[in-house]
């Protein structure tokens, strides 16, 4: 199949090197035999798509390629960039019996990519489709935002025969999985091109258009029989300290896009050290990426300590690895340039005043939590997170729903798509299309 969207090679993203590269068949089948295939696994319980693991795992053992596949995207029709984005230390590789014994726990994540991506390469090379789309229908859903949870909701329901059409305000879809993924967990191209295999499913993505500006709200109410907001999080927050604004100062989303999707982008020869404010998975991630470029020294300087950082811990140990450093307990207080950057902080225990000098500085506390103010009505909580119901994902405003990370304040890329398919499935039994107690009985 010809890609439909590739981006320039020259990004300073194709400098990295896959951390979990793609099996080969022999080492899949080897993988995939050291299973136990438990009754009742805690693998798919600890899946937040309820992805019947032992099962797609067994299938793979046996050499049926197509039908691991097709189990994994039964339940998550982003089965191969989540195979490679997902947290699998934390989530079912976690929970691996193996855990218990302090041996190996199987490679859940590698063999999912491994039946996902060879399956969408056979169904390409033989011209042959994994699944058969429905009939059209007369129904037809709007979705804003062309990140996971609006993929996955468009695709389950382009499966049924249910128009669906995504509006995206970039100028490319896939939302953090092209735009805001580390690199070596994640290439935009793959992203991309899973994308495109989306498509052939008949959903339609259109860039470049601005809901409420473009588009009003009130419009896709009027012609669809539904609207699925799955916009994600916005702008880079800034912790509101003097010099925040200063030229070398970064927002960590702004800059990992700017490595994964901008070719003229490059790092100065002069850059010698970065400081890192933050203690979630984007500071280490953006921390990571800079010392794999080559940056001397990359500090990750955080409020709290090591123990107490968000991130998870498997992340920044092979940060640690990679070089960067870990600075506790420093609250920044002001930022100021003089021949380089300097950051002002405190010590938060004792309030000694800290000082650190380096040639950039990238803020990573979070980002703006604003997607819910695109549609008066919504109910929103305290943390600016749209309220769904957990089952259905319907909003407090008739015709709309809601998944992902305007609903979670970001979680994983698995939960948006859990999310996208809910919702999805929730709609077509509404519309007499899917029995939604059938389909939690037999498949979870």
């Amino acid at each position: 199949m010809e890609r439909n969207m590739k981006l320039p090679d020259n990004r300073l993203e194709n400098k990295f090197s896959e951390s979990k590269p793609l099996y080969t068949k022999s080492e899949a089948r080897i993988e995939a035999n050291r299973c136990l295939f438990c009754y009742d696994a805690l693998c798919t319980v600890a899946c937040p798509a309820g992805i019947d693991i032992s099962t797609f795992i067994n299938k793979i053992a046996s050499g049926n390629i197509r039908g691991a596949a097709k189990t994994i995207f039964k339940k998550n029709l982003l089965g191969v960039t989540t195979a490679q984005v997902c947290p699998v230390e934390e989530l079912c590789v976690g929970a691996c019996v193996y855990n218990k014994y302090n041996s190996n726990p199987i490679n859940i994540g590698r063999l999912q990519r491994y039946a996902t991506e060879t399956a969408i390469q056979w169904e390409q090379e033989q011209d042959k489709k994994l699944f058969n789309t429905k009939v059209s229908s007369d129904r037809k859903v709007a979705l804003i935002g062309a990140g996971p949870a609006s993929l996955s909701c468009a695709a389950h329901l382009a499966h049924e025969g249910v128009k669906s059409v995504i509006y995206e305000k970039d100028n490319l879809p896939g939302g953090l999985n092209v735009t805001g993924i580390a690199p070596y967990k994640l290439f935009s191209d793959a992203a991309l091109k899973e994308i495109d295999w989306l498509k052939e499913t008949g959903l339609e993505i259109q860039t470049g258009v601005d809901i409420g500006h473009d588009i009003s709200i009130d419009n896709l109410i009027d012609n669809f029989d539904a609207v699925f907001l799955g916009a994600g999080l916005g702008k880079d927050k800034f912790p509101g300290i003097p010099g925040e604004n200063t030229s070398g100062v970064w927002g960590a989303t702004d800059l990992i896009r700017k490595i994964k999707n901008d070719h003229t982008f490059t790092l100065p020869e002069n850059l010698k050290t970065v400081n890192v404010v933050g203690g979630g998975n984007s500071a280490i991630d953006i921390a990571r990426e800079l010392a794999i470029l080559g940056v001397l020294e990359v500090n990750i300087i955080y409020r709290q300590t090591k123990a107490e950082m968000p991130g998870y811990q498997h992340e920044l140990d092979a940060a640690q690895k990679d070089g960067v450093r870990m600075i506790e307990y420093a609250v920044p207080v002001e930022i100021i340039q003089n021949n380089r950057l300097v950051l002002y902080t405190k010590h938060k225990i004792t309030g000694e005043p800290q000082q650190f000098e380096s040639d950039w500085i990238v803020i990573a506390i979070g980002n703006e939590r604003d997607a819910g103010q695109l549609i008066p009505g919504l109910e929103i909580d305290e943390k600016g997170c749209v309220i769904v119901d957990s089952q259905t994902k319907r909003t407090s405003v008739a015709k709309i729903y809601a998944g992902g990370d305007c609903i979670n304040g970001g979680k994983e890329v698995v939960n948006a798509v859990a999310d996208g398919r809910d919702a999805a499935f929730a709609m077509l039994h509404e519309w007499g299309m899917l029995d939604l107690q059938h389909e939690r009985k037999n498949h979870g």
